[in-house]
């Protein structure tokens, strides 16, 4: 039996005129953990979505276990043994936990038409134990509120339950926090050492190269290399994703905190039952406060509640210079603050609406003319000048959002705040399944936001992130504040961790 578990010939993947893999070769081993990298819109996904059966392709072979592999659906990759937990969300909303974890495999538990619940959710929670996932609700509610971490754990179920010879993972670490991580990396090795396979996006390059085995490259839609990861180097991932020297400080370069004495935003005891519990700080003009913890610290609920969309929320949250309470959405919006949300595209983006709304939409009051009337000239101009400043790559403003990479979506999604003359900007996780290029850009964004005094609350599962950016941390655990870092040389990942902890 050859070593490859699958091989890939010439394989071609077209949308109209757009050539998203071209002649792709991708052999991958028995056992082996192999990285994807490649820039946002580079044909990772794509070439993924082709071997689990989510496309069909266009032109190639593929050869699973040395025998012709055509799947024309997911249902065909799954029979063949071929797991995947895609980018974007892949759970069906409105059904429960349970039957996703099953969702097109449930003739198993079905007599004369009728399902064994009961059975589902045993099956379910042996599923979760079996893999060392981190446990969720089984319950008959559907999936619909659940927090896309949850989601992602279901998801990750699903395709384990099918005990995969190939368990492909499209940016899965980055929807998860710092203890989900180190699970996922403990089933990645547990996988290798049952002689899986394992093909891993991941945007995190140091990531990329501690986990896997061997990395192929992709830059607009072609293999340009593949390489053993004892012998590459960040440096030289680089080089290959983009065809260029990356150039430039990533983070901060500064060691100490910088901003005003000036407080722009006061919260006070903010508590919700089972979630968070009496939560306060301050945040200044010009201040970088990050927020971080484990996967039950309550730091994106705290991101909700700063902006008036946590209904049960108890306590306060006060923009001093006017003295006005945020008791929803709606006041925040109008008083100057915005929200970036974790879950980009069912919680913040039309993503099957253009450019142009999406970006109009938070400035919509800005842009009326008399008697409340939008100009559509001034809308177009405003969405012009928005993908322009921002660098969004596209067709143009009519183009759909769902036709976007992750990292143009992020900018658009990014970009429409800036626009705005904000006092403060809530980001949760905004450089969240982006690549290298972007993430150092959306940094670069909020370095100008900084200096121009925008007061920021950044809330990231990523600790280098919060480290390179932040002037203060907050660091919660259970719900409530466990410690405080500022911007000095204290501010390491050991140090944090062991309050996370």
């Amino acid at each position: 039996m050859s070593e490859n578990i699958l091989e890939i010939r010439g394989l071609c993947k077209y949308f109209g005129s757009t050539i998203a893999n071209k002649d792709v070769d991708f052999d991958v081993r028995r056992g082996e953990v192999r990285g994807l990298a490649g820039e946002n819109g580079s044909g990772k996904s794509t070439l993924l979505s082709q071997i689990s059966g989510i496309y069909l392709k266009d032109e190639g072979e593929m050869h699973l276990n040395g025998e012709i592999y055509d799947p024309k659906n997911p249902m065909d990759a799954t029979k063949r043994k071929i797991g995947i937990v895609v980018q974007e969300l892949g759970v069906l909303q409105t059904l429960p936990a349970a039957i996703n974890v099953f969702a097109g495999r449930l003739d198993q538990f079905t007599r004369f038409g009728i399902i064994n619940m009961k059975k589902v959710y045993s099956e379910a929670r042996a599923q979760f134990e079996k893999w060392g996932l981190t446990e969720v609700s089984l319950k008959p509610s559907n999936c619909h509120n659940m927090p896309i971490e949850t989601r992602k754990m279901i998801e990750l179920a699903r395709a384990l339950s099918i005990d995969p010879d190939i368990l492909i993972l499209d940016e899965v670490t980055q929807s998860l926090s710092q203890n989900n991580r180190e699970m996922l990396y403990r089933l990645i090795e547990r996988m290798k050492d049952a002689g899986k396979t394992v093909i891993l996006i991941t945007h995190d390059l140091e990531e990329m190269l501690e986990i896997c085995d061997s990395v192929t490259v992709l830059r607009d839609g072609e293999v340009v290399a593949t390489e053993s990861c004892d012998t590459l180097t960040m440096d030289k991932l680089k080089l290959q994703m983009v065809g260029r020297e990356i150039t430039g400080d990533y983070y901060r370069n500064d060691l100490t905190a910088n901003y005003k004495d000036h407080v722009v935003m006061k919260a006070e005891d903010l508590t919700i039952e089972g979630q968070i519990h009496d939560v306060s700080f301050e945040l200044h003009e010009g201040e970088i406060l990050g927020f971080c913890g484990l996967s039950d610290s309550g730091i994106h609920t705290v991101g909700k509640a700063l902006y008036g969309l946590e209904k049960d929320c108890t306590g306060n949250v006060v923009l001093t210079d006017e003295n006005l309470a945020i008791k929803n959405e709606r006041v925040a919006l109008a008083s100057g603050m915005a929200y970036v949300p974790k879950d980009r595209d069912n919680e913040a983006l039309m993503t099957h609406d253009s450019i142009r709304n999406n970006l109009v939409f938070p400035s919509m009051k800005e842009l009326e003319g008399a008697a409340a009337f939008l100009n559509p000239a001034k809308l177009g101009s405003f969405s012009k000048k928005a993908v322009e400043d921002y660098q969004v790559k596209c067709t143009g403003i009519d183009q759909v959002m769902d036709g976007l990479s992750g990292g143009n979506k992020q900018k658009v999604n990014v970009g429409r705040w800036l626009m705005k003359d904000l006092k403060v900007i809530i980001l949760d996780c905004p450089t969240r399944g982006v690549d290298i290029g972007v993430k150092a850009y959306i940094y670069h964004l909020m370095s100008e936001a900084k200096k121009s005094g925008l007061a920021m609350i950044l809330i990231s599962d990523e600790l280098p992130e919060i480290i390179g950016m932040s002037d203060r941390v907050i660091i919660m655990k259970d719900g409530r504040v466990s410690g405080v870092f500022d911007r000095n040389e204290e501010l390491t990942q050991e140090n944090l961790i062991g309050v996370m902890v």
